[in-house]
Order: structure tokens, then sequence, then C-alpha cells
């Protein structure tokens, strides 16, 4: 399926390890999309003159092509998750840690990230000239009766890979539930010196009790205002807005995006090839009704500090993994839906998405990919701005990216597709 006036096109391949997935490309943009998790270990832009990959592909993730079994594959990976993760996947109802609630065991960052989505249709949008793919899941359990549609969009011209993702509650109560995009760098974009910024206003690390306990060098239930004055464990202070190189922690922060912004973003740019990467969707102020709203900004930074399976290739081995989660949320830290629910509340924000009975709720994204000129964002981004049909992203001067800032046209397709 071709669009030759925009040269866009979809395609379904089956990639490394067996898995099936669809392909979308542009002039500017390639992402791959597995059906399992909906993993999205691709997402490409052009750099000189060839194609470069933001997403992290871990050396762990499984090609056998086998299926994860418990049994077999346990004692390394641990969990189905680790076996199939890369890039960019979806948590719902679920971000964290798997658990029991509501008498249902619950997988680490939910259904969404760990079941084989169902590859629905894919084609050019006659009007708007974009190419999409439908997908959908069912939740696996009946106390927890949720329903997903992912409708997957690149428009021509545009570097960025927009998400629609659907949920409806089949059940006769409403349920609160968590949701993220879980975008995940590696390299090559990712290296020492990239330039890290977000929409958040205010920041905290994890209470004590969580996964990052013993692989922190940050203090633990300490908040703080600027990403470029995190609290240190034994004192003093350090600057998370600048990547290091592998330095044996890894480490957790989320922040509060105030309930003022239009856009909830997450940025890194790398100044040594002159590349952005942004992830985005609608802030507190713009949202709708319907809108799943991401109230936070959380950055994984998976610098080395996990030596064990499948991060390391034995227990107490040299963690092998470098990468940057830049995941935003609506949660509590990444400790899991039982524990969001609890909590209510973080930093003034909600922690949990209430879907209706009966109702349905859409979280819709975009994440940008794209090159810059000059030295306009080598020190990062400020601001990240909607307007119309355009990005426009301030650092030390603007750069602006054709898009669709306020999912008008996103809205206009799920319509059509949907």
């Amino acid at each position: 399926m071709a669009n030759q006036d925009n040269k866009s096109s979809i395609s379904r391949v089956t990639e490394l390890g067996g898995r099936d997935a669809s392909v979308l490309e542009n002039s500017k943009l390639r992402v791959m999309i597995d059906d399992i998790g909906g993993m999205v270990p691709e997402c490409s832009g052009h750099h000189s003159g060839g194609w470069i990959n933001a997403h992290w592909m871990p050396w762990f993730r499984s090609n056998s092509g086998q299926n994860y079994n418990d049994a077999e594959h346990g004692s390394f990976w641990k969990v189905k998750l680790l076996y199939h993760m890369a890039g960019n996947y979806p948590c719902l109802p679920n971000f964290g840690p798997g658990h029991i609630i509501n008498g249902v065991t619950m997988p680490p960052h939910g259904w969404t990230a760990n079941e084989k989505w169902r590859y629905i249709s894919g084609d050019t949008d006659e009007e708007s000239g974009a190419i999409w793919v439908l997908s959908s899941l069912e939740s696996p359990e009946k106390e927890i009766p949720l329903s997903f549609s992912k409708l997957d969009v690149l428009f021509p011209n545009q570097r960025i890979h927009y998400t629609s993702l659907r949920v409806k509650n089949r059940g006769f109560y409403d349920m609160d539930i968590c949701a993220a995009w879980h975008n995940t760098i590696g390299s090559p974009f990712l290296s020492q010196g990239c330039r890290i910024t977000g929409a958040a206003e205010k920041w905290t690390t994890p209470s004590p009790g969580g996964e990052f306990d013993t692989t922190t060098r940050l203090a633990l239930g300490a908040e703080f205002s600027n990403l470029k004055k995190a609290p240190l464990l034994k004192g003093g202070k350090t600057d998370l807005s600048l990547v290091p190189a592998p330095i044996g922690f890894t480490d957790f922060v989320t922040g509060a995006v105030s309930k003022s912004s239009a856009l909830n973003w997450l940025a890194v740019v790398n100044p040594f090839i002159k590349m952005a990467y942004i992830s985005f969707s609608p802030g507190p102020e713009s949202a709708g009704e319907d809108d799943i709203v991401l109230y936070f900004n959380n950055l994984w930074m998976q610098y080395g500090g996990r030596p064990f399976t499948p991060w390391a290739p034995y227990e107490g081995g040299s963690d092998l993994s470098y990468c940057l989660g830049l995941e935003n949320s609506v949660s509590a830290y990444a400790y899991g839906l039982e524990f969001a629910r609890e909590t209510k509340q973080l930093l003034g924000n909600p922690t949990t998405v209430t879907i209706p009975s009966l109702g349905q709720k859409t979280l819709r994204s975009g994440t940008l990919f794209a090159a810059y000129e000059g030295t306009s964002l080598d020190e990062g981004i400020i601001l990240v701005q909607g307007e119309k049909d355009k990005l426009i992203c301030t650092g030390k001067e603007s750069c602006i990216y054709k898009a669709d800032p306020h999912f008008n046209i996103l809205r206009t397709l799920e319509t059509r597709h949907v």
C-alpha cells in the first residue's frame, strides 16, 4: 500500500525474532510497530543522507522466535515484558511492576505492553493523505473488562508518529487505571552530552520501597524544582538534564506538569548529530472530556546500575544496558496500579484516570524525531508550543516543525477509521 504523491507506504513484515509488525514510512520518518506489546523498535529519521533509529533495541531482546515460557525463559528474563521489550510502547491499565489487583494478576506495565495486538487494517486516508494502521486488544481478564483500539498514523511531510489509543470500559462500574507511553531511546542517538528537558515544573524521586532502592545515586523521596539540581543520596546535587556516559546507576524521577499547560512534552536533543526527539500529548489545560491526560514526565535513566539478568548477562555481572526512558504518564512514579489508586495524588496531580462505566476515553500522543539546523537547540529545548499546523520548539532560537499539535486531524481520522 503506497501513496506516490507523498512517498508514503504501509507494509506488513516479519521482523527479527519472527515478530509480525507494521511499517509506516513517509519521506521524513519511518516507524515499525510490533503486534506483540505494541512495541515500536524503530523510529528512524533522516541523517546525513541515510536513516538513524532513535529507539532502544535491548541487547537481551529475544530473537529466538519462540513464545515466552516462564519455565524455560523466566530464570533469565524474569517476565514476558523483558523478552520482547524495545523502543516505545503503551502501558495500560498498569504502569509499574506486576501485582495482583481485583483478584487479577496484572503484568508489568499492563496488558497493552505484553499481549499481542490484533492487526485489523491499514490504508491511506484520501482526504488528509495520512497513512494509518488500526489494531485492537481485549483484556484477558473478565474482572477488568477493558477493550483497547489503537490507530498509528503518519501524515505527509511530517516527522511525527501519532497514536490514538482508545480505552473502552465494558463493565457496569467506573474504573480507575494508569496510563503511559514508555518512549525509550538508545544509541546511536543517545550519547553522553545529550540534553533532557520537559514540561514539568517540579520533580521528585520515588519514595523508598521500590525497584530503584538499590540502584539509585539520588536521594529517595526528595522533591526538587530543577533537573539541574537533583539531590544525591550521599549529599550534594547533580545535573540530570545532561546525559552522562554509563556510570553504574539506574535512576527514576517524576515531574508534575502544571494544570495550566496546554501541552505535555518531554525532549532530548543530541547536539553532536543535530537531532531532537520529542514526545508530546494534550496538556491539562487543553484536554477535552474524552482525553486521557498524562500529568507527569518521567525519566528512567538506565545508565548501567542493574548487575543482574537480563540487564547483565549473568547474576552479579556488568549491566550492559544504556538507555533513557522518556515516559509520560498518569501514575504514581512507576509503582503500579494498586499503589496509584491508593496514592490518589502526587505533587498535586491525579495518579489515575477514570474510565466511566460503559464509556471510553482516548490517549493521544505524538513522537517527533527530526534534525535541526545550526546551534538553535544545542543546549536543550526550553519550551514546546503548538500553533495550528506547527510545533514550535524554543532553545537558543526557535525551530518550527509541521505538525498537528492539537490532534484535531487525528480526531477526524478516528471518526473515519476506528
